[in-house]
């Protein structure tokens, strides 16, 4: 088995990812010597299929949403190819990438941050119909708007609002709204609920499933949470110092995990119960100790299911 599973479409995948990697640092100095090398994304591959959601996890600087970042070329891959729908956009220009750009769309972490002060929440929703010239009529502009604003569960009178008037929900609503106004079919989801209250995050987590099975949307959702991943996602890819350690069907990840770091990250899921919860003793792992090593490799330990250099 190579470092590259074809692990989950019987269709052909819409987005394959392979030898992905992410580096930073290591050019020369005029004055100190070199610059650390820091491998963000290390040497990643996976495929996501039509119409799945496929969750990645890990620790903070993991490598996540770098590899969302990347995967949408908001930044340049330092190595590997990203097929979308069987065509490499690696490397493509500015121009080349605009058509693209309408059909891969990111969901960012902050809301508020997202979102543009200075405009008010309609124009902001409307801003990328005005870049690729789908706009129309200034009422047909204007209705397009009402009703992405009624398909995220918004009132669409919000729309003459502006960020600061809205809670922190109704912002990742209106930053949902934006990222389907031109019909895309794959959405980078970049900790979507994080930052939002945990009654709230239950509400924007149906939302992307709502949207899914109505517009047919392919998510690549990074998260934190991983009740809410076990939730929402078909499979899930764990990620530890830039690589994917583990890659497999949601509940054969949750029921069987197989690398020591997915145990690890499981066992600290808190159970809703004070008596379990007060003598739980999560299972602790040392990185530094326990990382494999570069040529280590995806192999099978199930249907669909791959752990890194076992």
């Amino acid at each position: 088995m190579t470092d590259a599973p074809m692990d989950a479409p019987m269709n052909a995948p819409l987005v394959s990812v392979s030898r992905l990697s992410k580096h930073y640092g290591g050019e020369r100095r005029l004055i100190g010597g070199t610059v650390p090398l820091l491998k963000a994304v290390n040497n990643v591959s996976f495929d996501i299929a039509p119409g799945e959601t496929l969750g990645l996890v890990g620790e903070s600087g993991s490598g996540k949403s770098t590899t969302g970042r990347v995967l949408l070329q908001l930044e340049a891959p330092t190595d590997g190819d990203i097929l979308y729908k069987g065509e490499n956009i690696t490397g493509l220009s500015k121009p080349a990438l605009k058509s693209y750009r309408r059909d891969m769309q990111i969901i960012f972490q902050d809301p508020y941050a997202s979102l543009n002060p200075r405009m008010t929440v309609g124009e902001f929703v409307a801003e990328p119909l005005d870049v690729h010239g789908l706009a129309g009529s200034r009422s047909e502009r204007q209705d397009r708007v009402a009703s992405l604003f009624s398909k995220v569960g918004l009132d669409p009178s919000f729309m003459k609002r502006y960020p600061h008037e809205f809670s922190g929900g109704q912002r990742q609503r209106v930053s949902i709204a934006r990222a389907i106004a031109l019909n895309p079919a794959f959405i980078v989801a970049d900790e979507p609920i994080t930052a939002l209250d945990v009654s709230i995050q239950a509400q924007i987590v149906n939302l992307f499933q709502d949207l899914q099975d109505e517009l047919g949307l392919t998510y690549l959702f990074i998260a934190h949470d991983l009740s809410m991943i076990r939730y929402l996602c078909h499979r899930v890819a764990v990620m530890l110092r830039g690589r994917i350690v583990e890659i497999g069907p949601c509940e054969a990840i949750f029921e069987n995990p197989q690398h020591p770091y997915t145990r690890a990250l499981l066992s600290a899921i808190p159970v809703p119960d004070p008596d379990i919860e007060r003598n739980r003793r999560p299972i602790a792992f040392d990185v530094n100790a326990n990382l494999p090593p570069e040529e280590a490799v995806l192999r099978p330990v199930g249907h669909g299911h791959f752990v890194l250099g076992v």
